[in-house]
């Protein structure tokens, strides 16, 4: 079977979180593993195009693919035969995504692996369309491509270090120039994931390990994809055992590792967490039985602590290892959280205590903090009250989804928000991410780690975009409000 490239592709500049299913350039071209390799090389020159994904005899199931650098490594210079099968010289042991797979997550699976194209599958593994390195690095108009590659290329802590400081140039350089604030943070974001998963392949090498499935976890801003130019670190690790002393054996033998991890993300510049949020804590190295029962423990007793912790945890996605765990706990929590009433509840009171600071006489209001006074904290009254609100929707509604932006849209669509409405609560979150970006860079080092702002000295464009983003804050809570009867 062979299909033409698609007239009509999708625009280049498609959101870094939208799904494969929008951003795959073309169909698949096909032929099957006893195919001439004289007559598979025709249809690519007919067809002008780079590579041929070699499926079953029905069609359906990718079992290899054979691209340019396969014609010249194992057809031109061995000098193999035209009528040899094109099984004989293809790349076997594809990486497959599903369709619901993000373009972020693909890039970082290709950037991670040194691949140039990644299979879509369905469910039941039918092989569905092609995405291209050029189709997702083309995403981001962003140097992408070299930094990781020098990242994959890191033999030791100071390598690692030093990519880690061309993160932070490269971003700051990005914000002077004036991208976008969705853009500018899954820039951070994904240079960041690539970086944590060097320093854990390099560390996992230092480890006799037990052979079992387990995943690293990033939570808070970095398992939402939000991280900025002041982030400290938030992790765990989840792992197979169901049985409870077994699970503390196994927990003795990961916390050397993990530990080495934390102190290493630290020395590239993620600070070591001051609540101690991080996999070489022995409370959050826990079995997937384990973590099932912390977190039940939190929605069935939702006292103050726990809802502050649900507010951290539940916004945990997989960075490294075995993903089912991950999507076994994430399947499991939504059942769970779906119908607490009480807990979501809770989560709400907890949620509204940060109000947007809007004055009824003058346009802001400030917290009154001695050390900083006459400022704002953006983080805090700023976008907390979005992050707040996407993740109490998401527990409530069954969305999957852990950045921000993602679960106000999916969620939007359950609950029937305006195209427009949401767009604008969009909008107002990326434009208080931009002023703290922004501000960061101006404070990079200073107290206060960038986050509070004095509006007096913005100019009035930007005070009155604030004071509108603010508003729109404000009418997110109102619709929690009401929904939950408060």
């Amino acid at each position: 079977m062979e299909a033409a490239p698609d007239p009509n592709p999708r625009h280049d500049l498609q959101a870094m979180h939208s799904p494969l299913s929008q951003i795959a350039r073309r169909e698949p071209v096909t032929v099957t593993l006893d195919t001439p390799l004289g007559e598979a090389l025709a249809i690519m020159d007919r067809l002008r195009i780079g590579s041929l994904i070699v499926v079953d005899a029905q069609g359906h199931m990718p079992l290899g693919i054979f691209t340019l650098r396969d014609l010249l490594h194992r057809v031109t210079l061995p000098q193999v035969g035209l009528d040899q099968p094109i099984a004989s010289v293809m790349t076997g042991g594809v990486i497959t995504v599903k369709p619901h797979t993000t373009a972020y997550e693909a890039s970082l699976i290709m950037a991670s692996r040194g691949l140039r194209h990644l299979l879509v599958v369905d469910e039941a593994g039918r092989l569905v369309s092609i995405v291209s390195q050029n189709d997702l690095f083309a995403l981001q108009r962003t140097s992408l491509k070299d930094v990781s590659n020098d990242i994959r290329q890191a033999r030791d802590l100071p390598g690692l270090q030093a990519c880690a400081k061309d993160i932070q140039r490269i971003a700051l350089t990005l914000l002077t120039q004036g991208m976008a604030a969705g853009q500018l943070t899954q820039f951070v974001s994904t240079l960041n994931d690539l970086l944590t998963l060097r320093v854990i392949e390099l560390t996992h090498d230092e480890f006799d390990l037990p052979q079992v499935k387990w995943c690293w976890l990033a939570l808070g801003s970095e398992g939402r994809y939000e991280q900025t130019l002041c982030t400290d670190q938030d992790n765990g690790i989840i792992f197979a055992c169901e049985n409870e002393a077994a699970a503390e054996a196994l927990r003795q033998r990961f916390l050397p590792f993990a530990q080495a991890v934390n102190h290493k993300l630290d020395a590239c510049g993620f600070p070591l967490c001051q609540g101690d949020i991080m996999a070489g804590n022995p409370q959050w190295c826990l079995s997937l039985p384990e973590w099932r029962a912390r977190f039940s423990d939190w929605i069935e007793h939702p006292q103050p602590k726990a809802l502050l912790n649900a507010a951290i945890f539940f916004d945990f996605r997989p960075l490294y290892g075995d993903e089912n765990l991950s999507d076994t706990l994430r399947s499991w929590l939504l059942d769970q959280t779906r119908n607490a009433r009480l807990f979501l509840r809770l989560m709400v009171e907890n949620a509204l205590q940060c109000a947007p600071p809007l004055g009824l006489i003058r346009d802001f209001v400030f917290d009154g903090d001695k050390d900083f006074p006459h400022t704002i904290n953006l983080k805090l009254y700023g976008s907390r009250p979005f992050v707040d609100a996407a993740r109490l929707l998401s527990l409530a509604h069954g969305v999957r989804q852990t950045s921000t932006v993602q679960r106000l849209l999916a969620t939007s669509r359950i609950m029937n928000f305006g195209g427009d409405d949401v767009a604008a609560i969009v909008d107002s979150f990326y434009y208080i991410q931009l002023l703290r970006l922004r501000h960061q860079h101006q404070a990079l080092g200073a107290p206060g780690g960038g986050n509070r702002i004095n509006p007096d000295l913005l100019n009035e464009l930007d005070r009155h975009i604030l004071k509108e983003a603010f508003k729109q804050a404000r009418k997110l809570q109102s619709r929690l409000k009401l929904d939950y009867r408060l």
